[in-house]
């Protein structure tokens, strides 16, 4: 008996230039290692059979409504533009309304190969299975626009990178897997008919309020400057903004080699792959605001006359930095107790911040005890002073900070000694670990080791893709 999936499609009611139909590959052996049932509950998914749920969410067996497909689209990698990407690894099963009345995608991850697949096997392994399902999972409790995972499945097969490896998929689900790529695409290729249908699919279902494409530039800006403050505001490093990796909706989506800090350092990369420092943390704003540009770029080619579109095109994007400027005062300024913000209160949180570079401070920590106690050691008295006279007429300071301030986040020490748990065969630290998470502004004492910072022998210097 297969899983009752509620699937209500409208992506692969689109032109077939859009995707290709691709059933996942079927594997050896399935065992579910994660269900997450809250969000199956919000998808009208009832059933709670193991077996059954990992037939189908290894895409063994296709529920009744899925219309699987692999998704197309291009996109810049590390400025670099690629004409041709698409879902390599990954198959769209279909879309469901949730009790919420928000429409969502579910895709398998690392079902198999694809025609996009290039050289790839078109799987996954354990170790980026788990991690991306803990770190969505985290982001979500931090109230922070993500795509969202609802399983993990063992398949029973060996995964070969460097060596064999234990072979898995996720169940990712997202408000929508369209990218600045899905646009940049058809851009490219000069066809103006196709973009003009995904523009018009996009402003339905997504933004039915904008109007043309102009409207969905300004819409898709407005959810990238909500969603690149929310990083910086806990130390979150995405690790490789390519442009197709860029939700048009403003969720975080494609969890490879991110992590959040440590120690604070506005130049702090961790991804393997960025030797550059392209997507460094503090880079993300001005990468976010690139990446727009692009969007720019591929929407204003199915205007018959561009040219005539091009100056509202540029103030949309040049707008941007300033919104983000802003957006990220206000983030920074609850984390200190500040509610009413005011223009001078962007030298009281850079002051600290330099501090706490100047000092190697944690990040999450540190922004942690200036709301737990009145007096913290390791931040300048004379700032701290500043600070209380700022904060003395906001009434509310403290509650307000324990409620944007993070006790726990993935650290990625622990998620390094989650995952060699599990491909060891013990998910007791995953299993741990996402709980803890799913409450990060909570104290819980029992958990005080995970919200410790690495010591020197912990440290984890780089962080990978796991393609």
């Amino acid at each position: 008996m297969t899983v009752s999936i509620p699937f209500d499609n409208t992506f692969a009611r689109l032109p077939s230039a859009f995707y290709t139909r691709q059933a996942p590959q079927p594997v050896t052996t399935p065992h579910l290692l994660a269900y997450n049932a809250e969000l199956a509950g919000n998808l009208k998914i009832s059933d709670r059979d193991p077996v059954a749920l990992a037939e189908v969410f290894s895409g063994n067996q296709m529920p009744v409504g899925a219309e699987p497909l692999a998704q197309l689209y291009a996109g810049h990698q590390f400025g670099h533009f690629n004409p041709q990407l698409g879902d390599g690894r990954a198959v769209l099963l279909g879309e469901v309304v949730g009790r919420d009345g928000i429409r969502r995608d579910l895709q398998l991850k690392g079902s198999g190969r694809t025609p996009y697949s290039r050289n790839g096997d078109g799987r996954a392994w354990l170790g980026p299975v788990l991690r991306e399902y803990v770190v969505s999972e985290a982001m979500h409790a931090l109230g922070i626009p993500t795509t969202r995972a609802l399983a993990a499945v063992a398949t029973g097969e060996t995964v070969w990178r460097e060596t064999g490896l234990p072979g898995a998929v996720l169940t990712r689900v997202a408000q929508s897997h369209l990218r600045v790529g899905t646009f940049q695409v058809f851009a490219a290729r000069g066809d103006t008919e196709s973009l003009k249908t995904l523009t018009e699919y996009a402003l339905q279902r997504h933004f039915p309020a904008a109007q043309g494409p102009m409207g969905l530039l300004r819409a898709v800006r407005d959810a990238q400057v909500d969603l690149i403050a929310s990083w910086l505001s806990v130390g979150f490093i995405h690790g490789v903004m390519n442009t197709d990796n860029s939700s048009i909706v403003g969720e975080t989506i494609d969890y490879g080699p991110c992590a959040f800090m440590d120690v604070y350092h506005p130049q702090r990369v961790f991804s393997s792959i960025d030797q550059m420092g392209r997507y460094a943390y503090a880079n993300q704003p001005d990468i976010a605001v690139w990446n727009l540009a692009q969007l720019a770029t591929a929407l204003i080619q199915q205007y018959d006359a561009p040219e005539t579109v091009v100056e509202e095109a540029t103030e949309i994007v040049h707008a941007m930095p300033g919104l983000i400027q802003a957006r990220r005062r206000q983030c920074f300024a609850a984390k200190i107790g500040i509610s009413n913000v005011q223009d001078n209160d962007e030298s009281l949180i850079r002051d600290l911040l330099q501090h706490m570079s100047d000092a190697k401070l944690d990040f999450t920590n540190t922004f942690r005890s200036l709301c737990d106690n009145a007096q913290c050691p390791d931040i300048p008295h004379a700032w701290q002073e500043r600070w209380h006279r700022r904060i003395a007429n906001e009434p509310d300071a403290i509650q307000g900070m324990q409620r944007v301030n993070p006790v726990f986040i993935p650290r990625n020490h622990v998620i390094e000694e989650m995952i060699t748990a599990a491909v060891a065969g013990d998910l007791r630290p995953f299993e741990r670990l996402s709980q803890v998470l799913k409450a990060p502004f909570e104290e819980q004492p029992d958990a005080e080791d995970l919200r410790q910072p690495p010591t020197s022998t912990q440290e984890v210097k780089a962080t990978f893709c796991g393609t």
